[in-house]
């Protein structure tokens, strides 16, 4: 990752954030399922994987906005 430059730590980022919204979008509406109907062991376990993916791709936006941030600063004091 420290070998990125802007540009591609921007589409990176850009996919992420795609990735995100779909795991957001997923897991709203597995929650709405849940919440309508008795929750299965297997709604409750796919819950908990959409969960842990999501906020292992939130950390990765977060890394890569600060490196991008980096990048940034260290351009700007050039």
């Amino acid at each position: 990752m420290d070998d990125l430059d802007e540009r591609e730590l921007d589409a990176l980022l850009e996919r992420l954030e795609e990735r995100e919204r779909h795991l957001s979008i997923t897991r709203r509406r597995l929650h709405d399922r849940i919440a309508t109907f008795p929750a299965s062991v297997v709604d409750v376990d796919r819950e908990r994987e959409l969960s842990r993916e999501r906020r292992d791709v939130h950390r990765r936006i977060d890394e890569l906005r600060a490196r991008r941030n980096d990048l940034r600063s260290q351009r700007g004091a050039d």
